[in-house]
C-alpha cells in the first residue's frame, strides 16, 4: 500500500531538501505571511516570491514565511493552510501579503481564506484577524475584483513599497479595522478601497542595479530547480499592443552587464545554469556580451523569452551549448497584418532566420507561440498562422510544437477595451490548427477558451 504523508511531514521532507531559507523567531518580530495562490511548484518558480521573501525577512524586526494553496498538484480540501518555515496557521499571521500574478488564482485566494477560518470580507474582519495586502502585476492593473477582500493593495514593486508598509503595518496591526486602512492610506503606493481619496501613483525601482532580483532558495521542487534565475530588465520598449508587461512595468531598464555578470557569479556558486529573465531577454543592448563572458564562466544558459527581429545568434548559440532542448519563439500571429495590428512588426524572413539557427545549432525542439482571436483577427490569418508553421517546418526536421492560446485583453493595455472572440470561435480556430498540422507531426496546444472568459471579466471586471 502507498504511503500517504501528513502536511507537516511534507512540509519537512520539502524543506529538508531546500537551500537558502530563512528561520526566524517570533518574539519582538513582526508575523508576515508570504502567500502564493497556487502551488509550491508555481509559487516558487516564480522570482516575486523569492524576491518578496528576501525583501521582508531583509527587514530586522520583521519575520517572512511562506504559504501556498499547497505542496501536491492537486491539493485536498481538507489540506490545512500553514506555512511553511513554523507550520503556523494561517490565521495566526497578523499580515497576510499575497502576490499574485494570474487572475485565475482568486478563486485559490478565496478558498485558502475559507480554509484559514479567515472571514473573505475585509468589512467582516475585526482586530484581532490578520490584514489583508495583495500586490503582483494581476491586481495592480486592475485591484477591484477583490476590493471587498483585501484592506490594500500594492500598485507598483514591491523593492519600493516595503519598507514603507512594514513600518505603517507596525501601528496598523493594532489598530481596529477602519482606522488601519485609514492609517495605510499614507503609503506611497497603497490603494486602500474605501479610504484613499486620491489616485494612487505607481511606485517602481529607478535602478535595478540596487536591487538585483536573483533566486534566493533553492529547491528541486520547481520548474527551474537546476539553475540560478537572474533578472537582467524590467519592462519593455516595444510597445506591443496586447502585451501587459510592456505597460506595467514601464519604462523598461536593463541591468548593466558588469553587474549582470557580478551577479550571475555569486549564482554559479549553487548552481551551474544560469537562467536570464526579462519581458525580452534579446533585446538587452548587451546580450551578445552577456551572452558570451557567460559562457566564458563555464555557466550554462537559459532564456525566458526572446524576439527574432534581430535575433541574438550568440544567444542562440550559448542556449545550444548549454544542452537547452527547445528554441522558443514567438511571432504571436501568423500574418504580416496582424503582426502590425498588435504591434510586433517582425517579418516572415526574421522569423524563419530564428528557425533555421534553431536548425543551425541542432536543437531537438522547436516551439512557436501564438494567440488566436486578437482584436481583428479573420480566418485569413489564422490560416496565415498554419502556413508560417509550415514554412517553419521545411527548414526545421526535428519535433515541433505550437501554443495557441486564447487571446486575453488585459486592463492599461492598447487593447483593454477590446470585445474578446467569442469561445466558440476560438475552439474553431484552434480545431482548424490541429487539423492542418497535426498530420505533419507538428503539436498543437491550446488553454480552455472557456476559462479564458473568466480570466477576461476578471481582468477587466469592477466589484460587481
Amino acid at each position: 500500500m502507498k504511503r500517504t504523508y501528513s502536511t507537516t511531514e511534507r512540509i519537512k521532507k520539502v524543506l529538508a531538501q531546500e537551500e537558502g531559507t530563512i528561520f526566524k523567531d517570533w518574539g519582538g518580530k513582526l508575523p508576515i505571511a508570504l502567500v502564493y495562490a497556487n502551488t509550491y511548484r508555481v509559487g516558487m518558480s516564480s522570482l516575486a516570491v523569492h524576491t518578496l521573501y528576501h525583501l521582508f525577512n531583509a527587514e530586522p524586526d520583521v519575520v517572512c514565511e511562506r504559504v501556498f494553496f499547497g505542496l501536491r498538484r492537486f491539493p485536498a480540501p481538507t489540506d490545512p493552510v500553514v506555512s511553511l518555515e513554523s507550520q503556523r496557521p494561517l490565521a495566526e499571521f497578523p499580515v497576510v501579503a499575497f502576490t499574485l500574478s494570474y487572475e485565475l488564482d482568486y478563486f485559490n485566494v478565496v478558498r485558502m481564506l475559507r480554509q484559514a477560518g479567515i472571514p473573505l470580507f475585509a468589512a467582516e474582519r475585526e482586530t484581532h484577524h490578520p490584514l489583508l495586502i495583495a500586490g503582483g502585476p494581476a491586481v495592480y492593473t486592475n485591484p477591484e475584483p477583490l476590493a471587498e477582500i483585501f484592506d490594500a493593495f500594492a500598485i507598483g514593486e514591491g523593492e519600493v513599497i516595503v519598507p514603507p508598509l512594514v513600518d505603517a503595518l507596525w501601528e496598523a496591526v493594532h489598530l481596529p479595522r477602519p482606522a488601519a486602512r485609514e492609517h495605510l492610506c499614507a503609503v506611497p503606493g497603497l490603494y486602500v478601497p474605501d479610504a484613499s481619496t486620491e489616485p494612487v501613483a505607481r511606485v517602481w525601482v529607478r535602478d535595478l542595479a540596487n536591487f538585483p532580483t536573483i533566486t534566493h532558495i533553492y529547491t528541486p521542487h520547481t520548474e527551474f530547480g537546476d539553475r540560478t534565475l537572474v533578472e537582467i530588465a524590467r519592462g519593455c520598449g516595444r510597445g506591443c499592443r496586447f502585451c501587459l508587461a510592456g505597460y506595467v512595468y514601464r519604462p523598461m531598464r536593463e541591468m548593466s552587464p558588469e553587474t549582470v555578470l557580478a551577479v550571475a557569479r555569486h549564482g554559479l556558486r549553487h548552481r551551474e545554469r544560469i537562467g536570464l529573465v526579462a519581458a525580452a531577454v534579446s533585446d538587452h543592448s548587451w546580450i551578445d556580451r552577456i551572452a558570451t563572458e557567460l559562457r566564458a564562466l563555464g555557466a550554462r544558459l537559459s532564456a525566458s523569452s526572446m524576439r527574432v527581429d534581430p535575433i541574438s545568434e550568440p544567444l542562440i548559440r550559448g542556449l545550444a551549448e548549454s544542452g537547452n532542448q527547445t528554441l522558443t519563439i514567438a511571432p504571436e500571429a501568423g500574418s504580416a497584418r496582424m503582426r502590425r495590428v498588435i504591434n510586433k512588426p517582425q517579418s516572415d524572413e526574421q522569423i524563419l532566420r530564428a528557425v533555421e539557427l534553431a536548425a543551425k545549432y541542432n536543437f531537438p525542439q522547436l516551439k512557436m507561440y501564438f494567440m488566436v482571436g486578437q482584436p481583428t483577427e479573420e480566418e485569413a490569418d489564422v490560416q496565415a498562422i498554419a502556413e508560417l508553421v509550415e514554412a517553419a517546418r521545411r527548414i526545421f526536421p526535428r519535433n515541433m510544437a505550437i501554443n495557441a492560446t486564447p487571446y486575453v485583453p488585459k486592463a492599461h493595455t492598447a487593447f483593454q477595451w477590446a470585445a474578446m472572440t467569442p469561445a466558440e470561435a476560438i475552439e474553431a480556430r484552434v480545431k482548424y490548427l490541429e487539423r492542418r498540422l497535426q498530420p505533419q507531426g507538428i503539436a498543437v496546444r491550446s488553454d480552455s477558451a472557456a476559462w479564458a472568459a473568466v480570466e477576461g471579466v476578471l481582468a477587466r471586471g469592477d466589484r460587481r
